[in-house]
């Protein structure tokens, strides 16, 4: 198989995949337009050099392995901490801190979590947000 044909199959076999995806880093605008169509957003509000976040993010990625519905009907937005702790959306959110956890639908929040890493209280909320999702 020649370099290009090889290159242009795995490029075109990557699409579908990178179509269903519904996990994306934060951009401004990002979370206005995912609300505005109607997807239920999941915020993760983290840094890359916070212990709470990386257990957070441990509990959170061993969910969505548990439960593919998650990733299937709840946009996960990254927010890095370090680049946007003083933006618009932190402000008008009221986001205290790094390891905040925040799931949204439409104009309501539906739950938040600040700096909690429990399994059980990070999958109530992804389950409140999933229960938005599929209404």
């Amino acid at each position: 198989m020649k370099r290009r044909e090889f290159l242009i199959l795995t490029a075109a076999a990557t699409l579908p995949l990178a179509a269903h995806a519904r996990a994306a880093n934060y951009t401004p605008g990002l979370v206005k337009e995912h609300l505005a169509e109607g997807d239920t957003v999941f915020l993760d509000f983290k840094a890359s050099w916070c212990s709470t976040c990386a257990a957070q993010e441990r509990v959170i990625n061993a969910l969505k392995s548990d439960n593919p519905a998650y990733e299937k009907n709840i946009v996960f937005i990254n927010v890095d901490w370090d680049n946007y702790r003083g933006s618009d959306l932190v402000r008008s959110m009221n986001i205290p801190r790094r390891s905040t956890l925040v799931a949204l639908k439409g104009d309501q929040e539906l739950g938040r979590i600040v700096a909690g890493t429990s399994k059980k209280q990070i999958k109530a909320l992804m389950d409140s947000a999933l229960d938005a999702a599929s209404a």
